[in-house]
């Protein structure tokens, strides 16, 4: 018996029917980032902050004029938020870190044991005193006591340097015409490197505000300086490199090292003389590794 030829039956193409599909579900999608972009809920990022020099001060990230004018609360202390102020170096102004009864309680803390402040001896490692700093201050201890405890992890949680590789929080006073030189916070010499290294970052609270004078200047920082908004309320002192002024509550984080952990020459800092009024502040340093005292 002879066999019926075979005929191959036509298949539908599939193929177009699916590109049909993905369209019509791209098509939907736009249509729905259309409506949220609409309603405000979803936003373009916005790349023109990052299209400027890092080193141009007129970059600074500032709150606009009617925020900085609400940012106080009922408390006195203020909401706190984060200003950059250098790239080179790294500097950066907490707002309102502390609060006025932790300002006063370090200075209460710090009062009964104050003496002349020294500099640290390259040739021994030891402290000795010196013309390029003025002030008195004292040491407290790491973990003195709960509120000291309590900044103290606030300050790594800034930073994000353990609290070990800190050394105790060092109290400042300054008075009329008291300053400090410019310097760098790092060592250059072998014995004040072998308790926990170098240092690499310093933060400096401000436990008053000051009339006039006492700013924090950083005669080697990068970028034009006259343009800080603040310019026009500096010393003499104050304008010969970046500065920041000194207010109750603020806290001035800066690196002593770079990215790479090489050490930044433009760290360079110093504290202007004070014109008018009492200037207290607080130092914590941090080095590379756990310090031991």
């Amino acid at each position: 018996m002879a066999k019926k030829p075979y005929h191959l039956r036509h298949q539908p193409r599939k193929s177009s029917s699916t590109t049909t599909q993905a369209f019509t579900v791209i098509i939907l999608l736009l249509f729905f980032i259309m409506i949220l972009l609409g309603l405000g809920i979803l936003s373009l990022p916005n790349t023109s902050r990052n299209s400027s020099r890092p080193v141009d001060l007129t970059t600074i990230i500032r709150d606009s004029e009617e925020s900085r004018e609400s940012y106080g609360n009922e408390d006195g202390n203020g909401d706190r938020w984060v200003e950059v102020i250098s790239w080179e170096p790294r500097a950066f102004l907490y707002h309102n870190f502390m609060t006025n009864e932790e300002c006063e309680h370090l200075i209460s803390l710090a009062k009964p044991s104050m003496k002349k402040s020294k500099v640290v001896d390259v040739k021994t490692g030891g402290s000795k005193d010196s013309r390029v700093r003025t002030s008195s201050g004292t040491f407290l201890k790491r973990g003195q006591d709960e509120i000291v405890e309590e900044i103290e992890n606030r300050i790594s949680d800034f930073t994000f340097i353990p609290v070990e590789n800190g050394e105790g929080l060092q109290v400042l006073h300054y008075e009329v015409g008291q300053k400090y030189e410019p310097h760098h916070d790092y060592f250059s010499d072998e014995y004040n490197v072998k308790r926990g290294g170098n240092r690499i970052a310093t933060v400096l609270m401000y436990l008053s505000d000051v009339e006039e004078g006492g700013e924090t200047v950083f005669p080697a920082a990068k970028g034009n300086i006259s343009d800080v908004p603040w310019w026009n309320e500096l010393s003499q002192c104050g304008r010969e490199g970046l500065s920041v002024l000194p207010k109750k509550r603020d806290a001035l984080l800066f690196w002593s090292a770079r990215p790479d952990a090489s050490l930044d020459p433009s760290s360079l800092h110093g504290g202007c003389p004070v014109i008018k009024g009492n200037k207290w502040s607080s130092t914590k340093w941090f080095h590379f590794n756990e310090y031991t005292a």
